[in-house]
């Protein structure tokens, strides 16, 4: 405590400092000052000046009741004084007055003290009130935190050695409060990372900047069995006035729980995202090996070391007596990365049987999936061949599950999926995660069986409703080309040469709309009955008249077009009637191209029975060309452009028939046809 005082009535000049308040003096400034018996100032803290502002020399050897007192309070400063006087000790809370003339309320011990002649006088110490209330505030703040927060709370010193703990952090660490003082973090909770921590509250220490949230993942004595992850942060404590570091102050909170939620949502979103893109990635066509190789390849490595598709042989060819084919399977894709596994067995397209009383027919029978140990692998592979995949299996694999194709209530078949010992093994997440895309995909899988097995069965059709080779007949050369605008389906496209009496022929060409199975089927039988017509030689138009009627009794949807042409090779000529189909090409031994321009017709199925013909005279050498509209219609050009094209590219007509086909389809189709295409060509004999 640093005062200035005078011994007489006199005021002296301030001297020296007599002492230091230290600590207390940093957190609570204490007035002090005393009077003579007469209320005169003899002593005066430089506490006291910085509180009330008055200098030592403004205020020693002064009356302290006009300077300090408020009016108001004189006659109780009066008593107080002489109750002081009297050996008595007053507290109380008293208004003072500042030198700027403003009232200061303090705290006050009001003291016996003799003065400097030996004459009772008054010792005055007082703190600011607001200052007191501000102390006992933080106090009570602290305090509370030590015994009510849900919070870890620590205080550790320059040794980071703890000064005080609170009991929700005594809970977490497993030990008492008592039991953490004077101790390090490395003595208390060994299980944690206590190098890292204690590294980080010396920064803290050194640097004087808090850190916040910093994650500490470990296992205490109160849980020693589960690891916890904590969220802490620690702040420096340091002395205001000199600067230096006094200890840290750390605040720690158990967050396992929400980690675990957290990693919940993250594992389930990815899993979302995982199923998506198997939904991007499975089935992007209806090709049935390709649907069974995209499986493989989304599983491995993602989700497995290895996967295999394999499908039930009735399902692939139910056409087959079910005693053949009971409990036959095949192999529709692979995928084993391993470079040394022996895999050669492992070959797309290959069948063996099901083991009788094996996994396999269990998860075939129920359709249910399972799990496999490694010893119910090796009854998989049965092969020819298969020991040494059979004893690979046994020293590498740590993990397999077996996966039934399930859809729409049938079990197709089964994918088994691998990991290896180097790898986790699958969890109830990765379970849960193959099965649903295994699920997925075996829809995609059956989708694409039933187009191939339509697909088939359609071009089955065709091609015993097609010609595969036309026929010789007088007084003609032909040649005709089928191309289907893709491999995955068929359309309703055909075309026929009918031999009929008097030596003369039919040709007619016709386009079903639609694809598919029915499409061809209607094809089928529009061409059975223009045969059947034809036969009774039968007028063009009247032909189309009676075609218009069959085609009206399949079904309101459906719709063709058609031409039909008679020529005699008597005179040379040719009798045409059309069905809104496309018009044929006329081109002269010269090179001359036209388009018949005749009465159009409409589609059959529509009821228009007015079908209108042409008569066209070709001399020797001249071509006839019937088409449908898949040759000249394309994305990039329209009708009239295509015949235009067409037209160029008969300007040879004296080329062998088949080199003249080909050129027409190079030039015409020189993308890929977005439409079936028939094209029957007719050279008169020379």
């Amino acid at each position: 405590m640093e005062t200035h005082q005078s011994s007489s009535g006199v005021p002296q000049p301030p001297r020296a400092a007599v002492g230091d308040a230290g600590v207390l003096r940093e957190l609570l400034p204490i007035a002090l000052w005393r009077e003579d018996s007469g209320g005169r100032v003899v002593e005066w803290s430089l506490a006291a000046q910085d509180l009330l502002g008055h200098r030592p020399e403004e205020v020693l050897g002064r009356l302290a009741a006009p300077l300090l007192v408020p009016d108001a309070n004189r006659e109780l400063a009066d008593r107080l004084t002489e109750r002081v006087q009297a050996g008595e000790t007053i507290v109380g809370t008293l208004p003072v007055r500042h030198r700027d003339g403003h009232l200061v309320a303090m705290e006050m011990w009001i003291v016996p003290a003799t003065d400097p002649e030996g004459r009772p006088g008054a010792l005055l110490i007082a703190v600011e009130t607001s200052e007191v209330l501000r102390m006992r505030e933080n106090l009570a703040a602290m305090e509370s935190l030590f015994t009510q927060s849900p919070i870890g709370i620590a205080l550790l010193d320059p040794d980071l050695r703890y000064l005080r703990v609170n009991d929700t952090l005594a809970r977490m660490n497993g030990v008492s409060a008592a039991r953490h003082v004077g101790r390090r973090l490395s003595e208390v909770a060994p299980g944690v990372n206590t190098d890292a921590l204690e590294a980080l509250m010396r920064q803290v220490l050194d640097s004087g900047k808090a850190v916040v949230d910093a994650r500490r993942v470990g296992r205490t004595p109160a849980d020693p069995g589960r690891d916890h992850v904590w969220s802490c942060s620690y702040a420096p404590l340091v002395d205001r006035a000199e600067r230096r570091p006094l200890g840290i102050i750390a605040s720690l909170v158990d967050i396992t729980e929400s980690q675990e939620a957290h990693g919940e949502v993250e594992r389930a979103r990815h899993r979302f995202g995982l199923l998506a893109e198997a939904g991007a990635r499975i089935g992007t066509t209806l090709d049935l090996a390709q649907t069974a190789e995209e499986v493989v390849t989304f599983l491995v490595p993602q989700l497995a070391d290895s996967a295999d598709v394999q499908m039930l042989e009735s399902f692939l060819a139910p056409d087959d007596s079910a005693a053949a084919t009971r409990g036959l399977l095949r192999r529709l894709a692979v995928r084993f990365p391993d470079p040394t596994a022996p895999t050669t067995v492992l070959v797309p397209g290959g069948t063996y049987q099901i083991p009788l009383d094996s996994v396999y027919e269990q998860v075939v029978t129920r359709g249910l999936p399972t799990n496999l140990y490694p010893t119910d692998l090796p009854a998989l592979f049965t092969e020819p061949g298969s020991e040494p995949l059979r004893a690979y299996f046994d020293e590498h694999i740590g993990s397999a599950r077996l996966v039934p194709l399930v859809a729409r209530g049938k079990v197709l078949g089964a994918v088994t999926v691998t990991r290896m010992r180097d790898r986790e093994p699958f969890d109830a997440e990765d379970r849960v995660l193959i099965d649903e895309v295994v699920a997925r995909a075996a829809l995609n899988i059956d989708n694409a069986r039933l187009y191939t097995t339509q697909r088939e069965a359609a071009l089955t059709l065709q091609r015993s409703l097609t010609n595969s080779a036309l026929p010789a007949v007088t007084g003609l050369e032909l040649t005709g080309r089928y191309l289907p605008a893709s491999v995955h389906d068929v359309g309703g496209d055909w075309f026929d040469v009918i031999p009929l009496p008097a030596g003369r022929t039919g040709l007619v060409i016709g386009d079903v709309m639609g694809h598919g199975i029915h499409a061809a089927a209607v094809m089928g039988q529009l061409r059975t009955a223009v045969r059947t017509l034809a036969r009774f030689d039968i007028a063009p138009a009247r032909l189309l008249s009676s075609l218009d009627a069959v085609v009206a009794d399949l079904g309101e949807d459906t719709m063709a077009t058609c031409v039909y042409a008679v020529h005699d090779p008597a005179d040379g000529g040719w009798v045409i009637a059309r069905a809104g189909h496309p018009p044929p090409a006329v081109v002269t031994p010269d090179g001359t191209v036209s388009f018949l321009d005749g009465p159009p017709g409409t589609p059959l199925g529509t009821g228009a029975l007015d079908f209108g013909t042409e008569t066209v005279d070709l001399p020797a050498g001249g071509l006839l060309v019937l088409y449908t509209d898949g040759l000249i219609e394309a994305r990039d050009r329209d009708l009239d452009e295509g015949m235009r094209q067409l037209g160029r590219a008969l300007r040879h007509p004296e080329r062998p028939l088949d080199v003249l086909c080909d050129g027409i389809l190079a030039r015409l189709l020189a993308a890929p046809a977005q439409d079936d295409v028939a094209m029957l060509l007719a050279r008169t004999a020379r």
